[in-house]
């Protein structure tokens, strides 16, 4: 159970990495900005209050007994980078680099951000990666747990259903993953597109735990996943969220899945966010 002072610490920290999502995506004049916002407060509970990773792990012999994550849905990197910045990786002066040409912040992570631990992108294919070093964890002894990030959209993608059938079969309990379940996707709704409901039905279909809850509740996301690192077979966590959470006019808007707000509806979502 998160006390007060927690939950009070990490909305602060949120509400920092929703004005730096759309402060980074507008000075680059590109990124993908709708699902980064809807993903703030899982990235932010898992990084701060859950995962077994900082920066100083990386520098000693801890190193092997670190968490892993995966972003999955690689494209939502500008939430990513505000998280690892708060957590000391690298300097926060450094975000406003994001999408330059020669920086280490591009649209989609590569190791060559510091706490990336593999490049991503390609969607449907995190969750088959995460699998891969569970495997490797567990050939190894080594007790680390293994977190992915996953959109609804790329839930369409055979490979995923592949991730969660290997999984399974394999007994991977020390594998998690998070669906940000925002019902949309580039080209409108997940559920006009390609339905995925009864979501939670097909993955226990696949021998998963799941657990389903509101993706922006502080309190439920740190049980969910605190819950899942202690079951005995890999646990899905479908996460209910709002694509742009936080700005009005971006909220449930597919329009808004990948593109930079302009001068003033820059300036309009930094007033609703101050």
């Amino acid at each position: 159970m998160l006390t007060d002072a927690e939950i009070k610490e990490i909305k602060d920290l949120c509400k920092e990495t929703r004005q730096n999502i759309v402060k980074m995506v507008y000075n680059a004049a590109s990124g993908h900005i709708g699902g980064s916002l809807s993903a703030v407060e899982l990235l932010t509970v898992l990084f701060h209050k859950c995962m077994k990773n900082v920066p100083q792990w990386h520098r000693s012999e801890d190193f092997d007994k670190r968490d892993r994550f995966v972003l999955s849905k690689g494209h939502v990197s500008p939430a990513y980078y505000s998280v690892l910045s708060q957590l000391g990786y690298f300097g926060k002066e450094e975000l406003l680099t994001f999408r330059k040409f020669g920086s280490r912040l591009q649209g989609h992570p590569t190791p060559l951000c510091p706490g990336v631990e593999v490049a991503t992108g390609s969607l449907g294919q995190g969750l088959s990666i995460a699998c891969g070093i569970s495997l490797a964890l567990k050939l190894n002894k080594n007790n680390a747990n293994v977190f992915v990030l996953m959109g609804d959209g790329e839930l369409q993608e055979g490979s995923v259903w592949e991730g969660f059938m290997n999984a399974s079969h394999r007994k991977l309990d020390n594998l998690v993953a998070i669906i940000d379940r925002n019902r949309l996707q580039i080209d409108g709704e997940t559920e006009k597109i390609k339905s995925l409901d009864p979501l939670d039905e097909k993955i226990k279909a696949f021998g998963w735990n799941v657990i389903e809850i509101d993706g922006h509740d502080i309190q439920a996301i740190y049980d969910a996943i605190e819950t899942a690192k202690k079951n005995t077979s890999p646990t899905a966590i479908i996460a209910n969220t709002i694509k742009g959470r936080g700005v009005s006019f971006m909220e449930n808007n597919a329009g808004w899945h990948g593109k930079a707000p302009k001068k003033e509806e820059y300036e309009k979502a930094m007033q609703e966010l101050a």
